[in-house]
């Protein structure tokens, strides 16, 4: 593997489906339909909320509701069913690649949704950066073998390697065809957003979505050509990855089932943004948090979460660190013991994993200070300070908030075929769930 980010044996493979999408004239509007990602709705508000923007709103097929998880499926394939006869839903008529952009403000992310060949860690060509839990797996699988359908397109970025330093906006270009710039798929890519989109919406967090079907046997073989011999990192979506990769191993031979859904982001030309992913210790008071931190970290407290968060990212450019909320204040947690870090963290991986925020707090203050099991009814990941924040306050419990780990350190860690702590990171701006579907009995 070269440092451009390219597979010397076998790379992406990437493939236009039939994309099943709402109906526009059937539904309120699309910014009501659809959904941040399933692991990102914060239950019970955010679904109530989502439920109530539209009846036909996504998250009726992503996180359906029902007294066991089997009835919850078997709901989510009656409504897909009700949803695609009643044409709430309907196939579009050819196969395509589709160009994907969001924007809001200065951040501006396109890229290719496409169904893409599957292939294990092994063959580092889908390079996976986080653990996953078991459970959640074998409920997402659950809700795709009983659909039959890819809801969410995965996450994944690459990076050319063209020279290219910064985003392009070939929107403001009048015709990039007669002038040096990028080429292979981030070519395509902005060739068709020259012309006039699918569809266009803008959702409640600001963010403007915009979709555009690429038909043409040229252009879908030129972005071909350019994934061949590249290799990706999973941004966002291992358990769905590890689902795909689950369900295929169900379905052996040729067939649908050994592709999945994915959004394919060049970093070079559009770079992400990177967040860290919060914890609710649900059952730990901050107050007991705190006493058996006494002297293995330094704490101190700070009022208002802005200050509290510059503070974090000050402590955190110089080792592991923290803030603790739950009580209607801040506590900076940081400067660890290194006796303690010396006994807790495990060796057996690269230092640039023994350092991360998410290492230390795993192993030093959950498994050993905390005593905290990693299990849904002890811990919640929460994407959104705010939300965290909340959330402990009104459980009695401990936000431990994060600082973001850099793109460039998670990368070659995945090239090392190093997994870290699951949850670690946030890449972004997420696809939303809803644009666009991909039906594994439709051809």
């Amino acid at each position: 593997m070269t440092s451009s980010g390219r597979h010397a044996d076998t790379g992406l493979r990437l493939f236009p489906f039939r994309g099943v999408r709402y109906v526009p004239e059937r539904v309120g509007s699309l910014a009501a339909v659809t959904s941040p990602p399933y692991d990102v709705v914060v239950r019970p508000d955010g679904l109530l909320h989502l439920e109530s923007a539209d009846p036909h709103n996504i998250v009726r097929l992503i996180l359906p509701q029902a007294d066991t998880p089997a009835a919850r499926n078997e709901r989510a394939a009656a409504t897909l069913s009700d949803w695609l006869r009643d044409g709430i839903l309907a196939a579009d008529p050819e196969a395509a690649l589709y160009v994907y952009e969001q924007r809001n403000g200065a951040v501006l992310q396109r890229g290719l949704i496409g169904a893409l060949a599957l292939s294990t860690p092994e063959e580092g060509v889908v390079l996976p950066h986080e653990d996953v839990m078991a459970d959640i797996v074998a409920d997402r699988a659950a809700l795709m073998r009983t659909t039959a359908v890819n809801f969410e397109p995965l996450l994944l970025t690459y990076r050319s390697d063209d020279g290219a330093t910064g985003t392009t906006d070939a929107a403001d270009t009048a015709d990039t065809a007669d002038t040096a710039g990028p080429a292979g798929a981030t070519a395509v890519i902005e060739r068709t957003i020259t012309g006039p989109p699918l569809l266009a919406t803008t959702t409640e967090d600001g963010f403007s979505h915009r979709l555009w079907a690429v038909t043409d046997p040229a252009e879908i073989a030129e972005a071909q050509a350019d994934l061949a011999d590249r290799q990706a990192l999973i941004a966002d979506g291992h358990h769905r990855w590890a689902t795909y990769l689950q369900l295929r191993g169900e379905h052996p031979g040729p067939g649908p089932w050994g592709y999945g859904l994915v959004l394919l982001i060049d970093t070079v030309h559009y770079p992400l943004q990177v967040r860290a992913i919060h914890r609710v210790l649900r059952r730990l008071p901050v107050s007991e948090a705190l006493a058996a931190l006494d002297g293995a970290f330094r704490v101190r407290t700070i009022e208002a979460l802005p200050e509290a968060l510059a503070a974090l990212a000050d402590a955190a450019a110089a080792g592991n660190a923290f803030l603790l909320a739950g009580d209607g204040r801040f506590h900076l947690v940081d400067r660890p013991s290194e006796e303690l870090l010396a006994r807790t963290v495990p060796t057996d991986h690269p230092t640039a994993w023994q350092t991360l925020d998410a290492t230390v707090l795993h192993h030093t203050l959950l498994d050993k200070v905390w005593s905290v099991p990693d299990a849904p009814e002890h811990i919640a990941y929460i994407h959104a300070t705010d939300a965290a924040v909340e959330q402990a306050e009104r459980q009695g419990g401990t936000a431990v908030l994060m600082h973001p780990v850099r793109e460039e350190v998670v990368r070659e860690l995945a090239r090392q075929g190093v997994t870290m702590p699951r949850k670690s990171t946030s890449f972004g701006p997420k696809p939303a769930t809803g644009l666009v579907l991909r039906s594994l009995t439709i051809d």
